[in-house]
């Protein structure tokens, strides 16, 4: 009984904290926007406590997305295909993402 009420006082006074909402326009109009929660407990399929949205697209197309959902857990779309991504560290998947990004925007 005690846990219990631990485990539901500690949801209520620890709420999901915004780390960061960065959103760039780029001179092409292409969009980079990277949004990061950590959550009191993770996301169900992830196993940290993290929530994330890395979003890189143009002309309302996803070209390269990093999120993670509840059932889903760690993704990402690169090029319109779905695969698992491995999370290790919000660096890893900063880096990662913008490795994809930096990818798609050279000639």
């Amino acid at each position: 009984m005690i846990d219990n009420i631990m485990h539901w006082l500690h949801n209520v006074v620890m709420k999901a904290e915004k780390l960061m909402h960065e959103k760039r326009v780029l001179r092409d109009g292409a969009i980079v926007e990277m949004v990061i929660w950590k959550l009191p407990e993770p996301v169900p399929a992830s196993g940290h406590l993290f929530k994330y949205r890395l979003f890189f697209g143009r002309n309302g197309q996803r070209i390269v997305g990093f999120d993670n959902e509840r059932g889903k857990g760690d993704h990402c779309h690169i090029d319109g295909k779905e695969q698992p991504y491995t999370f290790i560290s919000i660096d890893q998947l900063k880096n990662d993402f913008l490795a994809e990004v930096t990818r798609r925007l050279k000639p």
